[in-house]
């Protein structure tokens, strides 16, 4: 045991439940716009994890996020998990953007490479993610995790489950 402080982190989160009505009466892309420009409020798990969305065009996603010390696993880098959650959130948002009003997605699959470990040094990182094929039931998708000097850290596909949202 150390005699090095503990450090702490607070978040707070909006809730969800506005998000999740907002995006039954949207196209996708019009929903995840309307979360970049701050008229609805970004999900939880992206305040807990200090990512955000950058960009979104039908069929593609970019997301951000800063390694941070909070992030770290036993070993001293960020979990893997974390390269994960970016990439599966960049890749089933590339799928969101082709969805029409009354349609969601689920991830089904998702097959993730993780190439490079990704510490305090690595600074900021961004997952951009393509839709490969958005069907009727089942979409694909696949994800770049790159720094700024577009050196690689993961890469990652996925298969989803596109679906009409019930109404309540």
């Amino acid at each position: 045991m150390t005699d090095q402080p503990s450090r702490t982190r607070t978040i707070t989160w909006d809730d969800p439940s506005i998000s999740a009505n907002a995006a039954r009466a949207m196209k996708g892309i019009d929903h995840l716009r309307a979360i970049i420009r701050g008229d609805i409020p970004a999900p939880p798990i992206a305040k807990l994890l200090n990512m955000w969305l950058l960009e979104v065009e039908e069929g593609h996603a970019m997301f951000g996020i800063t390694a941070s010390e909070e992030l770290y696993n036993p070993i001293g880098v960020v979990h893997g998990g974390i390269a994960c959650t970016i990439l599966d959130s960049a890749m089933g948002c590339a799928v969101q953007s082709s969805l029409p009003e009354g349609f969601a997605y689920t991830t089904v699959d998702l097959n993730v490479h993780l190439v490079r470990g990704i510490t305090l040094k690595t600074g900021e990182l961004r997952a951009v993610a393509e839709a490969v094929h958005v069907g009727r039931r089942v979409a694909t998708a696949q994800a770049r995790l790159m720094d700024m000097e577009a050196r690689l850290y993961a890469h990652a596909t996925t298969t989803c489950l596109v679906f009409p949202i019930e109404t309540p």
